[in-house]
């Protein structure tokens, strides 16, 4: 089974009102994927998978559309999206991962920076997208001075850092 449908299953047995807007699972779940293949999740990459996805749809409720949950409400989005980020992060403390909880509460402040900085909506999803594909790669297998390096220069709006961010995700091996 995917992390997407692992979520909605998830969901589905809390009941509620998340429950009540769930949608047939769609879209990637590739970063979630390639957090729970690190090898700092090789003891339990389900969970991994489950807890980024988590975080993952609940930003995606603040700034966009979910994959998993599609609520009509606006606020029921928000608050969605709040609840799903506290369930992915209260489901990393579990796992004794604090590094990797800090690593996605930085993740969620380095694209609602994104996205309150920049007038331009797709230079901001772009950047966020670079962003969490570098934080899965980071929760999956570590910290590195080169993931907290693309950060900084995203923190301080350096027009390269999408592709400094990409580059972290797509090469592990890097320092």
């Amino acid at each position: 089974m995917s992390a997407l449908a692992d979520l909605a299953a998830e969901l589905r047995a809390e009941g509620g009102l998340l429950a009540a807007a769930l949608d047939a699972p769609r879209g990637d779940d590739a970063d979630a994927a390639r957090a729970a293949a690190g090898p700092r999740a090789s003891a339990a990459p389900a969970d991994y998978g489950l807890v980024f996805a988590a975080v993952r749809e609940g930003y995606l409720l603040h700034y966009g559309e979910g994959r998993v949950v599609r609520p009509d409400d606006p606020d029921l989005a928000l608050l969605g999206g709040d609840r799903l980020y506290a369930l992915g992060l209260a489901r990393l403390a579990a796992l004794g991962d604090l590094d990797a909880v800090a690593e996605l509460a930085d993740l969620i402040s380095l694209c609602a920076q994104a996205h309150a900085a920049d007038d331009d909506p797709e230079r901001a999803r772009e950047l966020a997208d670079a962003a969490w594909a570098a934080a899965a790669t980071a929760v999956g297998r570590g910290p590195r001075a080169a993931h907290a390096h693309a950060k900084e220069r995203a923190r301080a709006g350096d027009a390269d850092a999408p592709g400094l961010l990409r580059a972290v995700a797509d090469a592990p091996d890097l320092p």
